[in-house]
């Protein structure tokens, strides 16, 4: 089938790739999907400009992507919970169901876990995935594709929330004015905190932040001290609860000093190398540190806080592409546009 291919470091292709029979075998309990928009990760950018994430090499072609949605085609003879014509989006990681991690519920750090478009396992800009049921989920009429396909980053977003354990009236920091950080704003605010305040250099990306939500604070990086805007905002107090998720050492290094006392860090940013960490900065506020690793049982979550409108992800979908013009569109994500946050591939129907 026609495919979206990274051949190697800065090499893309669109072209027929075949398969492995086991991969299109549609199981008991899988489902078979017909792919209609695929978002653009970080990740996938990544892969094609440097051809590796740490260990995860690209030793051999591979077809990228893992935010998606699409439609039923065909199901399994075992399947209950969905049907053909069903509109879905797909939980991409599929971890080995008898693993430790995944029997203590921590499936999303099984080290067995096979992730689309993470080598040497295949993504799906392609026309047609299998699935299995239990990670594939059915839209409600109000969620569009292009929506849904959002769900894969929004649930990071959720996740890291969920390990803050953010209260009601809680003031938060984002840094990071990417799509992760945009979307880890929004849930911020869904779990309740009262303002949010997102540091970034990019001041085209910063108003896009502040336009999602009235209590969501731009902050640019250069222009401003994130740690003097909080502690003024805040008679000197600091925010409850910050989110990394640059993956700056830089921004890294310095997480602790707009914590209040009894704080929370939560580390979703990767970082390619070892960081600095000032351990009395955290000693002497009691602060709590999170670390996260891609999402665990926020699906369904995600789905219907966008169902119901309690997040609203449509404004950081900034452009779209024809599936034709999928290797024109990974040339423009590389180039990182300011004005764009997340770009999105629309596959023929």
């Amino acid at each position: 089938m026609e495919a979206l291919v990274l051949e190697k470091k800065l090499d893309l292709s669109l072209r027929d790739f075949p398969i492995e029979r086991q991969e299109e075998k549609l199981g008991p309990r899988d489902v078979r999907i017909k792919l209609h928009t695929v978002g653009i990760c970080g990740s996938d950018v990544h892969y094609y400009t440097h051809g590796k994430i740490g260990p995860f090499v690209v030793n051999a072609p591979m077809i990228l992507g893992h935010e998606a949605s699409g439609t039923i085609i065909e199901t399994g003879s075992e399947v209950t919970t969905l049907k053909e014509g069903d509109r879905v989006c797909m939980e991409p990681g599929i971890p080995d169901p008898n693993s430790k991690a995944t029997r203590l519920g921590m499936y999303n750090v099984d080290p067995a876990v096979r992730f689309w478009a993470t080598p040497p396992v295949h993504g799906i800009l392609r026309p047609t995935c299998v699935h299995p049921e239990a990670f594939t989920f059915k839209l409600p009429d109000s969620v569009s594709f292009a929506e849904a396909a959002m769900v894969e980053p929004l649930a990071v977003g959720v996740h890291a929330v969920t390990k803050a354990r953010i209260k009601p009236g809680d003031i938060a920091i984002v840094l990071g004015a990417g799509p992760i950080g945009l979307v880890t704003a929004l849930s911020a605010l869904a779990g309740g905190c009262a303002r949010v305040y997102v540091s970034d250099l990019a001041k085209k990306k910063l108003d896009i932040a502040e336009g999602l939500n009235r209590a969501i604070t731009g902050v640019q990086a250069g222009n401003d001290d994130i740690v003097e805007r909080v502690k003024r905002d805040t008679d000197g107090w600091g925010a409850d609860v910050l989110f990394e998720a640059t993956g700056s050492p830089k921004a890294a290094a310095r997480v602790f000093e707009p914590l209040a006392p009894g704080g929370c860090v939560v580390m979703i940013g990767g970082q390619p190398e070892p960081i600095s960490y000032d351990a009395g900065a955290a000693m002497i506020r009691e602060a709590r540190v999170e670390n996260i690793f891609r999402y665990a049982h926020v699906f369904p979550r995600c789905v219907a806080m966008l169902s119901s409108g309690a997040i609203d992800v449509r404004p950081l979908i900034t452009r779209k592409f024809e599936f034709k013009d999928s290797v024109h569109a990974f040339e423009i994500a590389a180039s990182a546009p300011p004005a764009d946050v997340k770009m999105q591939i629309e596959l023929p129907q």
